[in-house]
């Protein structure tokens, strides 16, 4: 065997061991979601806290006494936003039943002006769709919050007990020190970025709820908590979430008022605010903290949906920016993190020392 079969015969059985490799961590993916999007979301938890810890700790306040009360308002705050969501899907659930009927006879005499054509189309449609599934896989999964909050807490917990020795850890891990005060940066700077970007993104998401939320009061309308609260989440899914959210509360005014009149005009008053704020206000305000390319979005939501279903959706972004941070300071990874990006830069800031291949 020459030198170019021996090289190709190398790069075939590479490549092989590589998809192998894919396979066995997406398998494991998969089966350990529950816990790993646990785990990932203790993990942000832990980053947006420990930077309000240290803050504490510039003020004389002691570590022990800052932790502890970190641990007590994550734990009050958890378990409330846990029975918060499942209150609201309770409440939408036992709410659309009582209007389900008033919904199918609007969307018959929405068909019936459209002619018979358009009415088979809306029924066939409408016939394809197991909304009462949609249902009951919210409820269920909106049930299993209170147990993942319990054990985010318990993740959480612990990743405070061993907080003070991490960089020492790191230290030991690469037995050189500046190799470890690189690794830490990267670290820092991945916490940093997600951490602007989930403050900001709160910030947008909690706006555009207090607007939906008046819109259904000022027109009196049933469920306006329970719109507020699902578009504070769904805002947190770029893109697809506020289209989710503004088709969702269309459906809710036309099970609600029967009125093909009251709900595009309700209805466009809600498309309206996603609209303004998600493509001015968001794109302003969030365009430096991600540096991540629009099509590298899409294809992370739709790999984690796909993987971690909607908990996957919501850790898409704050994954896709650990991954180009990390691709972006290992020289062989570097095009990945330049296709992800935007505009091909993924650094914040100048670029530093790079950790060696």
């Amino acid at each position: 065997m020459n030198a170019r079969d021996s090289q190709l015969s190398e790069r075939l059985q590479t490549g092989f061991l590589g998809v192998i490799a894919f396979a066995l961590l997406l398998f494991l993916l998969v089966q350990a979601r529950f816990m790993l999007i646990c785990l990932a979301f203790a993990i942000i938890i832990f980053s947006l806290t420990s930077d309000a810890i240290s803050a504490f700790a510039r003020l004389k306040v002691p570590n022990w006494l800052a932790t502890t009360l970190a641990l007590i308002a994550i734990a009050i705050g958890l378990l409330w936003a846990a029975t918060t969501v499942v209150a609201q899907v309770n409440e939408v659930v036992s709410t659309s039943i009582l209007y389900a009927d008033r919904a199918q006879a609007a969307l018959s005499s929405l068909s019936q002006r459209w002619g018979p054509r358009a009415q088979e189309s809306i029924a066939t449609f409408l016939g394809n769709i197991d909304f009462a599934g949609w249902v009951r896989s919210a409820a269920a999964q909106a049930s299993s919050l209170i147990s993942g909050s319990v054990l985010v807490l318990t993740f959480v917990g612990f990743m405070f007990s061993e907080r003070i020795w991490f960089p020492v850890k790191i230290e030991r891990l690469t037995g050189d020190a500046d190799q470890a005060d690189e690794v830490l940066r990267i670290i820092y700077s991945i916490m940093r970025r997600v951490n602007r970007y989930l403050v900001v993104k709160a910030a947008i998401s909690g706006v555009t709820a207090a607007l939906i939320w008046i819109i259904f009061r000022l027109t009196g309308l049933e469920l306006s908590g329970a719109m507020a609260t699902l578009t504070f989440i769904l805002n947190f899914i770029p893109t697809i979430g506020s289209i989710i959210a503004t088709v969702t509360a269309v459906a809710v005014v036309l099970a609600q008022t029967g009125d093909p009149t009251a709900t595009l005009a309700i209805g466009g008053a809600c498309g309206m605010v996603q609209f303004l704020i998600g493509n001015i206000f968001d794109p302003m305000l969030l365009g430096q903290t991600l540096r991540l390319s629009s099509f590298g979005i899409i294809l992370s939501l739709a790999f984690w949906g796909a993987v971690w279903g909607i908990a996957g959706t919501f850790l898409a972004v704050p994954i896709m920016v650990a991954i180009m941070i990390v691709c972006a300071n290992i020289p062989w990874l570097r095009p990945v993190a330049i296709m992800i990006s935007h505009e091909g830069l993924p650094e914040e800031e100048p670029r530093r020392a790079r950790l060696r291949g």
